[in-house]
Formats: structure tokens, C-alpha cells, sequence
């Protein structure tokens, strides 16, 4: 996923690889993901959006087998610090040559990485994973909204919305929003809001770090910003290897492949298509559950998914439709 390197002036979204001795296995991934964007031309974006979002509620799926020996802020530390050892491992980012602002935009993306991995654990610790999916992402939603341009947009917005509103209200078997914990929805809310704002960091961090060096940096401060809220709450039990495996393999469902397909996306994807390709999380959500957890779905449920993937797919026509060939 090779960029200009630090200082350079910004270039296309698609630059020539980077060459390296050795094998590289970050190079690797970096070039599977690329590889499946040049295949799937201007749609190439949208693939790697669909497959972190697979990622990632496989992974919140594995999360819930920790939870009861870690505690929400324990599996947060531990997807958190697992994944920024593998990135920084794998990527070897540089520290010099970096410019205050850039800094600056690797902390704050390092802060919303925080903020929305904390949120959401302590959600889902309350609350059922579909209601705390769906009010998540409400916050992608209200981002695409306030920053579009074109009244399609918003249409295709509103669309998504009323999908994920009607899967809220019928809610599946969990029966909809009713009875939910106060606290718990409103982590969730918090932790959409924080998504929205990792979206914008993403992108910019994206667009100044070489390859995968800002995401590994801003994993790197996530990790250290969870880090006492874990140890308080888990103390050793973070250091149980069956728990420590656990948390590696969430770390790389839910942080290490998701964000760097996502950060890969973000470089050739517009944040207002974007975010509304994240409405796709509660029809991913409800898949996840259906094929894990065994969880029929209800014709209803069927509806607000439709509407949810109708309002995903016009998004990134009308999209398209604007690039260039």
C-alpha cells in the first residue's frame, strides 16, 4: 500500500509499489489487497470496505469469548496492544521526518481508534451485538449527511437510515431497542460518533504516512491511551496464554486487516461514500449471526437489510458514475 514518502507532495490514490529485499509480509498483504482493488477497477475500494467489515464482526464474534475473562476494557487493551505489536512489526515505521502536523493527525486517529474500540466494548457488553452494530452506525450515517454535496447522497443516506431504523425497531430476536441498558446505548451512540471521526483521521493519516506506517503509529497510541483501563480492570488475566491467543486473533479480525483495508480504501474512496457503505454493518452483523450464532432472520429483518444494501450499491454507482475511466 505504497504512498509518496513523507514530505512529498500528495499524489494520485494509485502510486507504483514500493520495492523491498526480502520478503515483507505487510508487502504482501499490502499487494493481495491491492491486487483485489486493480481487478475490481473504480469497485476495487468498495471490495476491500465489504471484506473489513466481514473482518470485523468475525471478530467481535471471537471478542465475546474473552469477555468474561478479560472485561470489555481488558479485550479493548489487548485487541489494541496485540495489533499494534504486529504493525509495528510488520511495518517498521519511521519516526524522523515528519512534520507537527502530521504528528497531529496520527494522534487524533490514534485517539478516535481509542475512543471507538472502548465505546463499543462497553456497549456490547450491555447490550446485543445487533442493536449495538446498528446504533454505531448511525454515526457514518450523520457523517455522510453533513458532509455531502450532492442531494443524491443524502437520499442514498436516508435510504441506509430507514433500513437500519426498521432492523432497530424489529430488532430480530433480540426485540428491537426495547429494554436496552441506558448506559449501554449510549456507548454505542458514543462509540458511532467516534467512528465518524475515525473515518476523517483515516483518511488524512492515509494520505501523509507511507504504506501502513500511520496506522501502525496511531494503533501504537490507542494501544497506550487502553492500556491502564485494562490493567485496572483485567490486572493478570491478560496474561493467560489462552487469553492472550484470543486476543491475537481478534486483534487481527477486528484491528490489523479491517483498518488496513479500510486505510487502503479511504485513499481512493470519498469519506461520504464511505460512510454510507458502513450502513452495510448490520446486514453484516446479522449474516455473522446467522451463519455463527445460528440466528434465523425474519422477513422484516430481510426488508431493512435490502434497504441497507440498495442504499450502499446507489452510493457507489452515483460515485462511479463521477471518476473518471
Amino acid at each position: 500500500m505504497p504512498v509518496p514518502p513523507a514530505g512529498a507532495p500528495a499524489q494520485s490514490p494509485a502510486p507504483a509499489p514500493a520495492v523491498a529485499p526480502g520478503p515483507d509480509p505487510e508487502a504482501a498483504v499490502a499487494a493481495a489487497a491491492g491486487s483485489v482493488a486493480g481487478r475490481g477497477g473504480r469497485l476495487g475500494p468498495v471490495a476491500l470496505v465489504i471484506t473489513a467489515g466481514i473482518s470485523v464482526q468475525f471478530g467481535a464474534a471471537l471478542a465475546v469469548m474473552i469477555m468474561p475473562r478479560a472485561g470489555a476494557a481488558g479485550v479493548v487493551t489487548l485487541r489494541l496492544a496485540a495489533a499494534a505489536l504486529v504493525l509495528l512489526l510488520l511495518c517498521r515505521p519511521r519516526i524522523r521526518g515528519y512534520s507537527r502536523a502530521d504528528w497531529g493527525t496520527v494522534i487524533a486517529f490514534g485517539v478516535a481508534m481509542a475512543g471507538m474500540n472502548g465505546l463499543f466494548y462497553q456497549a456490547i457488553d450491555r447490550i446485543p451485538l445487533g442493536p449495538a452494530v446498528t446504533l454505531e452506525v448511525l454515526g457514518p450515517l450523520v457523517l455522510s449527511v453533513a458532509v455531502s454535496r450532492r442531494l443524491v447522497n443524502l437520499l442514498w443516506a436516508a435510504l441506509a437510515l430507514a433500513g437500519v431504523a426498521l432492523l432497530a425497531g424489529h430488532g430480530g430476536e433480540g426485540g428491537g431497542f426495547g429494554g436496552l441498558d441506558p448506559a449501554g446505548a449510549a456507548f454505542a451512540l458514543g462509540a458511532g460518533a467516534m467512528w465518524a471521526a475515525y473515518i476523517v483521521f483515516s483518511a488524512r493519516t492515509g494520505r501523509r504516512f507511507p504504506q501502513a506506517d500511520g496506522l501502525a503509529l496511531a494503533m501504537a497510541v490507542a494501544a497506550v491511551i487502553s492500556l491502564p483501563l485494562g490493567i485496572a480492570e483485567a490486572g493478570s488475566a491478560l496474561l493467560v496464554p489462552g487469553t492472550l491467543a484470543l486476543g491475537v486473533g481478534v486483534a487481527v479480525l477486528s484491528s490489523v486487516l479491517p483498518y488496513t483495508l479500510e486505510l487502503l480504501a479511504l485513499r481512493r474512496l470519498p469519506a461520504p461514500t464511505f460512510a454510507i457503505l458502513m450502513s452495510l454493518e448490520p446486514a453484516i452483523a446479522a449474516t455473522a449471526g446467522f451463519l455463527v450464532l445460528g440466528q434465523a432472520l425474519s422477513a422484516l429483518d430481510a426488508l431493512a437489510i435490502a434497504l441497507v444494501i440498495a442504499a450502499s450499491m446507489g452510493a457507489v454507482r452515483s460515485q462511479t458514475r463521477r471518476q473518471p475511466a
